[in-house]
């Protein structure tokens, strides 16, 4: 939708109901629902509001709030019946407003006022295709796994640096050890498996792979956000969405702090985009080289990493958009050059 709808409708949801707000404008408020039943009875009653008001859905603009999965049935509900749905980062939304005021229709008000104060900056909502679902779930399972196994890992080694051994807590820690290995093992082969099965999603992926450092957890991750490197391929909004983009901090002669990264984007992304730049910043030449300079010119090493770590995303990008795989020590050429 490229103009700005007449109405626009912000819903704060949890896991058993929601809460509804319609608006033309911040101040026009058209209607009020809460405590809707987040069920398909809920959903119906919602669209039957929208219809008493004469809000059809070419005229309309749903924003939700994105709180884990309690919003996908609303959504995909809501696509079916041909609505715009537009699902937006929580800490996006509650940094646009000021207020202290806190109810579920006070949140759903606010979500539709940044749904109409921000409408060229909404992410538009559509089903991810069945294969890239499966994806994301395997890989959300699998995050919960290694939690598990790190913090058995960490109470095992804990356990037996104790004078006082007790080998029946030991070893219940090394068989869930074991069996979590295993678990997780399962996971990626059945990410493996899933991603063969497409060969378009296939060859993207071995495209992604052939760049160093990037490896198939950060490659299906970014399969899954880019919904199969079709969409939101710009590395500097990609940076952003992991939480690696830098922003400048500085006003006047007062205020003059280093630039960071503001680490509100996904964790899982971050921290696979920052274990490829230290591996290739250990084993690439290149990077090595790079990294060494500007440590030795007093930059932080994790600024450096950062760095790395925005050249990744930059060149996983330009393969997989340009079909190209991964050449060493490639250098662009200016084409007024080779005229």
């Amino acid at each position: 939708m490229e103009q700005r709808p007449r109405y626009m409708v912000g819903i704060d949801i949890a896991a058993e109901s929601f809460a509804a707000t319609a608006l033309t404008s911040p101040g026009h408020q058209v209607f009020v629902k809460e405590q809707v039943p987040n069920t398909p009875e809920g959903f119906s009653d919602l669209c039957t509001a929208l219809e008493t008001h004469h809000i059809s859905v070419d005229q309309v603009v749903v924003v939700i709030e994105a709180t884990g999965v309690y919003a996908e049935p609303l959504c995909y509900f809501l696509e079916a019946k041909g609505y715009e749905v537009a699902l937006e980062p929580p800490n996006q939304v509650k940094k646009a407003f000021t207020s202290k005021r806190k109810t579920d229709p006070v949140d759903s008000r606010q979500i539709a006022e940044y749904g109409y104060r921000y409408f060229d900056k909404l992410h538009f909502w559509k089903p991810k295709a069945e294969l890239l679902e499966q994806i994301h779930s395997v890989l959300t399972t699998r995050e919960l796994l290694t939690k598990q196994l790190t913090a058995h890992r960490n109470a095992l080694q804990a356990l037996e640096r104790k004078v006082v051994k007790t080998p029946v807590a030991i070893r219940m820690h090394q068989k869930n050890i074991q069996r979590l290995v295993k678990n997780i093992q399962t996971l990626d082969q059945a990410i493996k498996e899933f991603i063969d099965q497409d060969p378009d999603l296939k060859a993207k992926a071995a495209l992604a792979q052939s760049v160093p450092g990037v490896g198939q957890l950060l490659t299906a991750n970014l399969m899954v956000i880019t919904r199969g490197f079709t969409q939101h391929m710009n590395p500097k909004s990609l940076a952003a969405y992991a939480g690696i983009c830098p922003y400048e901090h500085r006003s006047g002669s007062s205020v003059n702090k280093k630039p960071k990264s503001d680490r509100h984007g996904t964790g899982r992304i971050r921290k696979l985009l920052h274990l490829a730049a230290r591996s290739v910043a250990t084993h690439k030449v290149s990077f090595r080289k790079y990294f060494l300079r500007k440590t030795e010119e007093g930059k932080p090493k994790k600024l450096t990493l950062n760095n790395i770590a925005n050249q990744l995303l930059r060149i996983i990008c330009a393969v997989v958009t340009s079909n190209t795989p991964y050449i060493e020590n490639y250098r662009s050429v200016n084409p007024a050059l080779l005229r």
